[in-house]
């Protein structure tokens, strides 16, 4: 494949713009090489600026699980958009929105919507840090919730000591809040509980984290969760950004059978626009303001293109859901990139929920980021060029969840499994 018309965009790029992106998860930085400028998305493709077509396995990293340019959605948009883009007052549709999470996600009984996951994440440590008085915050390491300071950090030198900087103009003093554990490790979360328990505002994580691979929650591990947290009146957040409508109608939780006291959401409910939501049990959602006196606000949130896009996104995956074909998709596709490896005799494992997937280039099962750490990153960005040669636009990051949509066909699949059998063949 030529990507000429690509090189001349991201040239000019650079000059414009940090690193030549807008967002470092597109700069290609863990596969090597330049990214490929696109130009349009139409069902499960993608197609760049110099005419090449992709299967599309990214999805705009999650949400557009309709596929691209899906009809009814751009309908709802281009209607919205002849009423006018932004108003800074309500509308009813903020209104169709919430009452379509409400209805779907089981734990949730408000909503207040926001601009983007990040924002979402950033909004629900807030009013976790309100409801209960308390300073200290768990996540796990390997587990992504967006560019908040306070989120943005690494793990210390101890499994339950206090977190570090992970990034320049991130303050110790943000960070020292913020404890970072061993994701599925049930005797550090009950260490980090004994020691600091009287001071933890809540513990946020990923059911279903898809940003170290897709990695699940075990479920002595959930369990944990959800019981330390109600012994010593921390909340639950779970962050179903990435998984929410994703691996099922009513997100991960409704999978595990864990019923958290706050959800973050984005992408899917947005159908491709910017939109993020923090939703959960009234009594908690009522410190909010104007409700209580946690404060939040956003001039673009629940602008009403967005909401138009998720509600018509939102509407079609309750009246026609996909989830029993994208299982059945995604059982596919795991099973011949499998045997691909499988017959290359590339060391892997695969791990998978729904249509949500990574073939990691490690033996062993990956349940945390130290074991998701050992991956062979050099055969991974081979793999991923070669299928890239092949017209299969896998995420180009080993640590990235793959995800599959509803326009995928089983011709689709089968010929990025016959790519991937040619790409691993290559020594």
């Amino acid at each position: 494949m030529k990507h000429q018309r690509s090189h001349e965009i991201y040239a000019r790029a650079k000059q414009l713009m940090p690193g030549g992106v807008n967002s470092a998860a597109r700069a290609f930085g863990a596969v090597g090489g330049e990214p490929i400028v696109m130009a349009r998305g139409e069902g499960a493709y993608l197609f760049d600026v110099d005419g090449n077509r992709y299967i599309d396995y990214i999805g705009s990293w999650g949400p557009m699980i309709l596929g691209h340019a899906h009809p009814q959605v751009l309908d709802a948009v281009r209607e919205a958009l002849g009423r006018g883009t932004s108003f800074g007052a309500p509308t009813e549709a903020e209104n169709t929105l919430a009452e379509l999470i409400i209805d779907a996600v089981p734990s949730v009984e408000k909503v207040r919507l926001v601009n983007s996951g990040t924002e979402a994440t950033m909004s629900a440590i807030r009013l976790a840090r309100g409801y209960t008085g308390r300073d200290l915050i768990i996540k796990f390491a390997g587990n992504y919730h967006g560019h908040v300071d306070s989120l943005l950090v690494a793990a210390g030198s101890a499994a339950a000591t206090l977190a570090v900087p992970d990034s320049p103009g991130v303050t110790a003093g943000v960070s020292r809040d913020t404890i970072v554990l061993r994701y599925n490790d049930v005797a550090g979360l009950e260490a980090a509980f004994a020691q600091h328990g009287s001071n933890l505002a809540c513990v946020i994580f990923e059911p279903i984290v898809g940003n170290m691979g897709c990695v699940s929650g075990q479920p002595d591990f959930l369990a944990a969760l959800r019981r330390l947290t109600t012994e010593h009146g921390a909340l639950l957040i779970y962050d179903e950004v990435m998984t929410g409508f994703r691996v099922a109608h009513g997100g991960a939780q409704s999978l595990q059978k864990i019923t958290p006291d706050l959800t973050t959401l984005g992408k899917i409910v947005g159908g491709g626009m910017p939109i993020g939501a923090v939703a959960g049990k009234a009594e908690i959602m009522d410190h909010i303001l104007p409700a209580g006196k946690v404060f939040q606000a956003g001039t673009l949130s629940g602008n009403p293109i967005a909401t138009a896009s998720g509600i018509a996104t939102l509407q079609l995956l309750r009246d026609d859901p996909p989830y029993e074909k994208l299982e059945a998709l995604g059982a596919r596709l795991a099973r011949g990139l499998q045997a691909a490896a499988a017959e290359a005799e590339v060391p892997h494992t695969m791990h998978r929920v729904g249509s949500m997937m990574t073939l990691f280039f490690n033996p062993d099962p990956v349940l945390d980021w130290d074991t998701a750490s050992r991956c062979d990153t050099e055969r991974f960005a081979q793999y991923f060029w070669g299928l890239i040669e092949h017209g299969s636009y896998m995420p180009c990051s080993q640590y990235e969840a793959l995800f599959l949509s509803a326009k995928h066909t089983e011709a689709d699949i089968d010929e990025t499994i016959a790519a991937a059998r040619t790409v691993l063949q290559r020594k």
